[in-house]
C-alpha cells in the first residue's frame, strides 16, 4: 500500500525515507517520554504549547539520529536483509549529502531547544554525546538496546526540567523508560537475529536467545515498578497506581503475544509500543493534573 511518501518527487523521497518519515513509530517513541515528563511535572496545565514544540523536536531529532545511525552503520546495514536497501547503505544517497541533511534537521532541533528555559536546554544538550555514541554500541556490547534506552527516554528529563526543578522523580521516569526500551527494542531486534549473527552485530535478542520473552517480561515489570513509584511520589497516595493499570495490561498483552517470535509478529508488537507510550503519558497526565 502506498503512503504519502510515494507522492513526493523521487529525490525528496530518498531523504524522507532516510529520516524514516515513512516509519513514524520511532518518532512516537521519542515523543511520549517528553510528554510523560512534562505531564507529571504539571506542565500540561502551565505550558501546554510545549507539546507542539516537543512534537516538532521529536520528528527532527529522530530523523537526525536515523541519518547519523545510517552513516555509521552503512557497511553493517548492507549485510542485513531488512536494512540493505536503506538510502546510504545502497548508495542512493552519499555520505556527504546525508551529513548535510543531518545538520539541517539538527538546526530544526535547535529552534525547538531555544523555546525551553535554560536548565532544560542544558539537559537536552547533554544528550548529544550518548546519541552520537549509540550506533557504535552494537559493536561494543551485547546490550545496545540499553544505550538506546538512555537516549530515547532523555525527553522525560527534558520534559520535566522544562517546567519544574530537577528531582529524583524525573530520574525514576527516565530509568523506567530505559527498562521499557530494553523490552520493546529486544522485540524489534528479533526481526534480524539471524542476519545479525552472520554479520557479527550484537543485540539483546541474541544475548537472551530462547529467553527473550522472559527478558522482555522482566524489563516491562521493572519499567512499571519504577514508573509506579514516581506516580505515587507525586500523588502522595497509592491510588495513583490505578493510572498504571491500562499500561500494565497492554504490556502484559505484548508479552503474551510474544510466544510467536516471527519477524512479522515482532514488528507488530514493536509498533504497539506507540500505544504503550501514550498510556504511559496518560498515566502521568492523570496524576500530574490531579
Amino acid at each position: 500500500m502506498k503512503s504519502w511518501i510515494d507522492l513526493l518527487p523521487a529525490g525528496v523521497q530518498r531523504f524522507a525515507r532516510l529520516a524514516r518519515l515513512d516509519r513514524p513509530a520511532g518518532t512516537w517513541l521519542l515523543f511520549w517520554p517528553c510528554i510523560a515528563g512534562l505531564a507529571l511535572a504539571g506542565g500540561l496545565a502551565s505550558a501546554p504549547w510545549l507539546i507542539l514544540w516537543f512534537g516538532l523536536g521529536s520528528i527532527a531529532m529522530r530523523g537526525a539520529g536515523c541519518v547519523w545511525n545510517d552513516i555509521v552503520d552503512r557497511d553493517l546495514d548492507a549485510q542485513v536483509e531488512r536494512t540493505k536497501d536503506r538510502p546510504v547503505a545502497s548508495g542512493r544517497i552519499s555520505v556527504k549529502a546525508a551529513l548535510a541533511f543531518a545538520v539541517a534537521l539538527s538546526l530544526v532541533g535547535l529552534v525547538v531547544l531555544l523555546q525551553l528555559r535554560p536548565i532544560a536546554q542544558g539537559v537536552a544538550l547533554a544528550s548529544l554525546i550518548p546519541v552520537a555514541a549509540y550506533p557504535f554500541m552494537k559493536r561494543i556490547t551485547w546490550w545496545p538496546q540499553a544505550w538506546l534506552g538512555l537516549t530515547f527516554n532523555w525527553g522525560a528529563l527534558v520534559g520535566w526540567a522544562a517546567v519544574a526543578e530537577p528531582s529524583a522523580i524525573m530520574w525514576l521516569l527516565w530509568a523506567g523508560g530505559i527498562a521499557w526500551t530494553l523490552g520493546y527494542d529486544t522485540i524489534y531486534a528479533l526481526q534480524d537475529i539471524e542476519d545479525d549473527a552472520l554479520a557479527g552485530i550484537k543485540s539483546s535478542a541474541r544475548a537472551l536467545g530462547s529467553r527473550a520473552r522472559g527478558g522482555v517480561a522482566l524489563f516491562y515489570v521493572l519499567a512499571l515498578v519504577l514508573w509506579s513509584v514516581a506516580l505515587v511520589q507525586v500523588a502522595g497516595q497509592a491510588l495513583a497506581l490505578a493510572a498504571v493499570v491500562p499500561l500494565a495490561l497492554h504490556l502484559g498483552w505484548q508479552v503474551w503475544r510474544l510466544a510467536d517470535t516471527s519477524p512479522a509478529n515482532a514488528l507488530l508488537l514493536f509498533r504497539a509500543n506507540r500505544t504503550a507510550g501514550a498510556l504511559w503519558a496518560a498515566a502521568c497526565a492523570a496524576v500530574g493534573i490531579a
